[in-house]
């Protein structure tokens, strides 16, 4: 059906939106071991201050849709992996919360860690959930049947430690950006090598993924998907390229515009794998869907509402723009 095809590009926008803007919101988190005063956190801070909080509008848009439109999907899936995914919700609570208190605290070095505690936690049960779905769930017609745990695997763990290198590619990009002097000089180096990191372990998940998911062999390689698949891990592999080239000329914007563009190769190339499957390896989009007459509706609200939140986010970009400081925003 039409539209439930707009409702799984609606999906698929919150997510990846929601993983590009708040993942170098945690990446910032994720270095913060690796600076050297309370001068430079505070400087990292002030960055993603305007717009941290706003970023997460878009998981909740996400999960929205998964209990409005796939309710299926969301009955599984909380149910197989509701682990991890208590485990990113803690860290992002974890995370509001140390990043609001940090601000009046005289010991911040308490909130420092707390931070990046609650933001590695975060990250990491991003990365478990996404490891989790690509293993397979097991079902009985509509119902989970698998144990508590089916989401722990190498797999997964290794997924989780490819996002957390991604975020730091993220956030090292985001910081040429947004600060000068010694901050930005690091934040070079730190893109440069986590930039190969991410690459490896996108090689690595290529190589791992058919022995999870046999079934995405036989859409690498047949018709009609093959003719368009390979496109992505092409267009990461340039992205890639385009990151270091402009790493070492210096620029600011395109190492993070590269970067958003090696997430994005990722992304498409991991949902054009699994298509049509929602839940794999027996649950399709469709299949989860809700009744036509209740996506009709609902697609109202959200007709509504995502050129709001849209808009909202493009003109808090807009505002806070320009380098910042410890002190803030100064041009």
């Amino acid at each position: 059906m039409a539209i439930v095809s707009i409702w799984i590009a609606l999906l698929g926008l919150s997510v990846i939106l929601y993983v590009i803007l708040d993942g170098f919101g945690l990446g910032i988190a994720l270095l913060f071991p690796f600076t050297h005063d309370e001068e430079e956190r505070d400087t990292l801070m002030n960055t993603i201050a305007p717009v941290w909080d706003a970023n997460q509008t878009w998981l909740v848009f996400g999960g929205g849709i998964l209990l409005v439109a796939f309710p299926l999907m969301y009955g599984v899936l909380f149910s197989a992996l509701y682990i991890p995914l208590f485990m990113l919700l803690y860290g992002l609570i974890f995370r509001g919360v140390s990043f609001e208190f940090r601000i009046h605290a005289t010991r911040k070095h308490i909130w420092d860690r707390a931070f990046f505690l609650g933001s590695l936690a975060a990250v990491s049960g991003q990365g478990l959930i996404l490891g989790g779905v690509i293993t397979g769930t097991k079902t009985a017609g509509s119902d989970f049947a698998g144990g508590p745990f089916d989401w722990l695997t190498p797999f997964s763990i290794a997924m989780a430690c490819g996002l957390i290198a991604g975020y730091v590619l993220l956030a090292s990009t985001f910081l040429i950006i947004k600060t000068t002097g010694k901050i930005q000089h690091r934040a070079y180096g730190t893109a440069f090598r986590s930039s190969v990191v991410v690459l490896i372990f996108q090689l690595l998940m290529i190589v791992w993924t058919p022995f999870h998911y046999p079934r995405v062999m036989s859409h690498w390689i047949s018709a009609p998907r093959v003719y368009f698949i390979w496109i992505f891990p092409l267009m990461g592999l340039l992205a890639f390229f385009g990151i270091i080239k402009s790493l070492r000329a210096r620029r600011e914007i395109m190492p993070f515009v590269f970067s958003v563009v090696f997430f994005f190769a990722g992304y498409l190339g991991l949902f054009a794998s699994i298509y049509p499957h929602a839940v794999p390896p027996s649950i399709t989009f469709y299949d989860a869907a809700a009744q036509r007459e209740t996506l009709e509706f609902t697609l109202w609200g959200a007709a509504i509402i995502l050129p709001v939140v849209l808009g909202y986010t493009i003109y808090s970009y807009s505002v806070f723009r320009g380098k910042v400081g410890r002190e803030g925003y100064y041009h």
